[in-house]
């Protein structure tokens, strides 16, 4: 009887210590994790902790380097030693999950699996400063020149635009999902081109990614036009003393761009892209002080509820291409360790970028009212503005490779890299180095920004022309279309009403944009209008 007693403490004592152990190394692969050693969350800590069969070793952490190593060398250690149904046993699938090995019906499939969860993962707090810089960007510097055509309409559809373009945001990635057999949402889709494959599939399989692709390199080119733009304008305004034209200074800034030709990657050029946010913050933090500094003269009798007919609907334009950023939002969410937090990570984004776009908006135009230009710089006093238009010029130049390689990899994919359907050759060869057309396709693309600078040197008008015209579509129009040809099934009566409105304001917003926008460029060229 004392021997059973005994026995049985001893493997209580036993299994209480098994438990220990495991959460105590479940608690320390989490913190790895967190550092950066391996992509994992909380749910999958617990996870860990209640798989007691795992592989000890594997249970130290799931170090993701020595399972890479294991594989290139056959599969040494143990890590990677195939199972009697041709798995792998140390799989990091059905160890995260705990439920069982992963369906993969070879070593290879297997090995697939593993380099796409060893992708480097980012926090919804990372996920959500690259929506910010996206929707913060220096085109804020044109809005208080929407509030000056639109008064108070034009602070409210500064907030209408947030809640409109979170919300399509939002459905956009829905339509990634799928519901499986047992009722669990699967992700099926990885970019917008699939999704708008998918809502054209069967008949017409791939146009709607043509269209998608189309309106991408429209929004992308137009991005890069404004970026000279905006730097010709800036010079030319910090220094009008001197005998250079704004055209002139986009052809300087043409030069200074024109090595982003030879990039094959962006390494170089993300080094920049804090600095360039920072830069940027100040920059506003300055232009707010010095309108602070005449708050007893802001003129709040300017501000009223009247709106420019004509010139409104380029205001709208406006306003809605500092939101957009739905292009990379599939991309983004993908790449997140918590999917799951990408609806909140939204929410806050464009509640912070609302309050902050439209204090700056009002705050400036109250300080300037009538007499705001097109770039709100352009307004401030000789010495302020030349050294703050030099820090705009630097991040715009710095700004620019980021859309530019974006477009320059949209073209080639589309027309040098689609395998048997590929229009053209392909821009590189087989060791990698770049053709001579491919150069001369990046290099023309370049000199075309140039010249649409050149010849179309308006800053407000290209910006309500891009958003009225691939902005409207891209955050509106087709989020919605989208939401309810793959969603229909599962959509509430109050979410088709929502997505039928936000279809129809953005059709009609999009239509009466693209045409005064228009109307406003051809004005400004018959009249040589420079500002």
């Amino acid at each position: 009887m004392a021997t059973q007693i005994r026995g049985k403490l001893s493997n209580k004592i036993t299994n209480a210590a098994n438990t220990v152990s495991n959460k105590s190394q479940a608690k320390v692969s989490g913190m790895f994790a967190r550092l950066g050693f391996q992509a994992a969350t909380d749910e999958e800590g617990l996870g860990f902790a209640a798989c007691d069969d795992l592989d000890y070793d594997h249970r130290q952490g799931l170090q993701m380097d020595i399972l890479k190593n294991d594989e290139m060398g056959g599969g040494e250690g143990g890590g990677g030693d195939m199972g009697g149904d041709g798995t792998l046993d140390g799989d990091s699938h059905y160890q995260r999950d705990g439920t069982g090995l992963p369906p993969s019906s070879s070593k290879d499939g297997a090995l697939a699996e593993l380099a796409a969860q060893d992708r480097p993962k980012i926090t919804s707090w990372e996920a959500g400063w690259n929506v910010t810089n996206a929707i913060q960007g220096m085109f804020v510097l044109g809005l208080p020149y929407a509030i000056l055509h639109g008064g108070y309409l034009g602070l409210f559809l500064i907030i209408f635009a947030a809640v409109v373009c979170c919300y399509t945001g939002k459905i956009l990635i829905q339509c990634l999902y799928e519901e499986n057999e047992d009722g669990q949402l699967v992700r099926v889709r990885e970019s917008y081109v699939d999704i708008a494959n998918a809502c054209c599939a069967p008949r017409f399989p791939t146009i709607g990614g043509r269209v998608v692709n189309v309106a991408q390199i429209i929004e992308l080119v137009m991005t890069c036009i404004l970026y000279v733009v905006v730097s010709g304008n800036l010079m030319y305004n910090s220094f009008p003393s001197l005998p250079v034209s704004q055209r002139s200074w986009a052809i300087i800034a043409t030069v200074v761009l024109l090595p982003c030709a030879f990039l094959k990657n962006l390494k170089a050029v993300s080094k920049f892209s804090l600095l360039c946010t920072l830069a940027h913050f100040v920059i506003n933090v300055l232009v707010i002080a010095y309108c602070l500094s005449r708050a007893r003269d802001w003129a709040w009798d300017k501000v009223k509820f009247y709106i420019d007919v004509k010139k409104f609907p380029i205001s709208i334009g406006i306003i809605v291409f500092s939101y957009t950023s739905q292009i990379f939002l599939p991309s983004l969410e993908g790449n997140m360790q918590n999917p799951a937090e990408f609806h909140c990570m939204m929410n806050w984004t464009h509640i912070a970028a609302c309050i902050l776009k439209g204090l700056f908006a009002l705050v400036a135009y109250l300080t300037w009212a009538d007499a705001t230009k097109e770039v709100i710089t352009d307004n401030l006093p000789g010495g302020i503005r030349a050294v703050v238009n030099l820090f705009l010029v630097s991040k715009a130049l710095l700004s620019y490779p980021l859309p530019f390689f974006a477009a320059v990899e949209v073209l080639e994919k589309s027309f040098f890299q689609d395998g048997g359907r590929a229009v053209f050759p392909d821009c590189y060869g087989g060791d990698g180095r770049l053709k001579s057309w491919g150069l001369s396709l990046r290099c023309g693309l370049v000199v075309f920004t140039m010249f649409m600078a050149i010849y179309v040197p308006h800053f407000a008008l290209l910006m309500g022309l891009t958003g009225s015209l691939t902005g409207a579509g891209l955050c509106f129009l087709l989020p919605s279309l989208f939401h309810l040809k793959l969603q229909w099934r599962n959509l509430l009566w109050h979410q088709v009403f929502f997505d039928v409105a936000i279809f129809v304001i953005g059709g009609i917003c999009a239509i009466s944009g693209f045409i005064h926008s228009m109307e406003g460029l051809i004005e400004a060229y018959r009249y040589n209008i420079e500002d």
